[in-house]
């Protein structure tokens, strides 16, 4: 297994490269395998965590004939073969920010039980994940809302529309700017991501009542 000993400011310019081709050349070479590199070092804390194994899925971004993707990332799931219907765990990177984050993503048969498990504990969540998280309605776009924000109402707009959209989408992390230290050190990065996924593990849980 590869170590992970870093990012640098060249693996987020990656992203201003022309041409998918080009693009995706360096992604492979120069991203790809440090995102597939903490996934695989990450995973048995992620196991652990959620009583089920893992398995490490880097992007492909194969469908993809035109336009060159914005971001990449690699997931944790709990199936070999994919990850998009299932809960599952993500570390990736925008040209802006990398993201560490629990999802649940619009190919979930799940999404509406889960809404429903989300109003059902509302409290003990906005309670339990911490400030400085963020939350995101769509893994596609770089925005993201801050828990803060959550707490002050968004909460309930994001998980009705989570509910009754068909394309909506919930994660909640935490980001890191591409100029964040801890980035720089990668014993450092790894430990933030087993803390990050050791605190929306709560959320997980959540899913998996669903599923038994």
């Amino acid at each position: 297994m590869t170590t992970f000993r870093g990012f640098e400011q060249a693996d987020f310019d990656v992203f201003t490269i022309d041409g998918l081709d080009e693009r995706m050349t360096e992604l492979k070479s120069r991203v790809s395998p440090k995102l597939q590199a903490i996934a695989e070092t990450v995973e048995p804390t992620v196991s652990s965590l959620a009583g089920d194994e893992m398995f490490v899925h880097v992007a492909k971004h194969a469908r993809r004939k035109t336009n060159p993707p914005n971001d990449t990332w690699a997931a944790l799931a709990s199936n070999k073969r994919g990850y998009k219907k299932l809960p599952h765990f993500q570390i990736g990177m925008w040209e802006s920010h990398v993201f560490v984050w629990f999802a649940v993503i619009y190919e979930s048969p799940i999404k509406g039980d889960f809404a429903r498990q989300l109003k059902n504990n509302k409290q003990e969540i906005l309670s339990h994940i911490p400030d400085h998280f963020v939350w995101s309605k769509d893994h596609m776009k770089p925005e993201t809302i801050s828990h803060v924000d959550m707490e002050n109402g968004q909460f309930d707009e994001l998980v009705d529309r989570l509910e009754n959209v068909k394309k909506a989408e919930i994660l909640c992390g935490q980001t890191f700017d591409r100029h964040d230290e801890r980035l720089q050190d990668g014993e450092t990065f790894i430990k933030a991501c087993e803390e990050t996924f050791e605190t929306v593990m709560s959320l997980y849980n959540l899913t998996k009542q669903i599923q038994n």
